[in-house]
């Protein structure tokens, strides 16, 4: 029997490598090809789209793929959908492993926005210097408040670069401290963060540190994802996997 992970993530990753030491399933990894050089996925691994979910559906089929996992990105929602759609299709038994949003702490500034448009507003009309913890898909909305002092984190370089006038970039993998989120925040002045809730260690140092310096954050909320059966953890998913392992080998599948 094989197993498809829809990856990108740290779970995605950490559930991908425990399965593959079993040694009775197959497991394929798929990352959607955004990042240029990603880290070792520790399973065999297939890298990019697969057509929308008819075409998803079709390489489970091909692929004779026993079980679909979407352990995608909180805010990856056509993937997410596609997902679904094609384990409709097919009938494959199927869990999404989402993380839990991070939570609005004692101490915490935060404004909940639907999109960049509305980040950009919230961001108003004077400037200010804005950490933009977004990934390369949603800065370029913000060349239309050019006003604006920006810096950027990413994992490859931002290509095509911000037509603005003021942009700093630092290309880095997480996972990312508060320490060393807090000295990048002071080092560049930072007055208002733009961020979305991803959930998550590896990039909570940014809010515990604005937390700290009392900067306020412009959070992007999390899109509506399909109702399906899900885990929070990695260790519910595992204990998900083996039901349903059990499951389709009692029916010879």
């Amino acid at each position: 029997m094989k197993i498809l992970i829809l990856g990108g993530t740290t779970e995605a990753r950490e559930l991908a490598g425990r399965l593959c030491k079993r040694g009775d399933i197959g497991v394929i990894l798929s990352l959607a090809g955004r990042t240029a050089r990603p880290r070792d996925q520790g399973a065999p691994t297939r890298v990019g789209g697969f057509g929308g979910a008819v075409g998803l559906a079709r390489y489970l089929r091909q692929e004779n793929i026993s079980i679909l996992i979407d352990a995608t990105h909180p805010y990856a929602a056509t993937i997410s959908a596609n997902a679904a759609d094609a384990a409709s299709e097919t009938g494959l038994p199927f869990l999404a492993l989402r993380r839990a949003p991070w939570e609005n702490l004692g101490g915490d500034d935060w404004r909940e926005v639907e999109n960049a448009a509305e980040a950009i507003a919230a961001l108003g009309v004077a400037r200010c210097c804005v950490f933009l913890a977004l990934g390369r898909q949603e800065v370029a909305p913000f060349t239309n408040a050019p006003q604006h002092t920006y810096l950027v984190r990413s994992v490859d370089p931002i290509d095509p670069p911000l037509a603005v006038p003021n942009v700093t970039y630092v290309t880095a993998r997480g996972p990312f401290s508060e320490a060393d989120d807090r000295e990048l925040l002071e080092q560049h002045r930072i007055e208002k963060i733009v961020a979305k809730n991803s959930g998550g260690d590896a990039s909570y140092g940014k809010i515990a540190a604005a937390r700290t310096l009392g900067i306020p954050l412009i959070m992007l909320r999390r899109p509506v994802l399909p109702d399906v059966h899900s885990a929070a953890s990695v260790e519910d998913a595992l204990a998900w996997c083996d039901h349903a392992l059990t499951t389709a080998a009692s029916r010879g599948v």
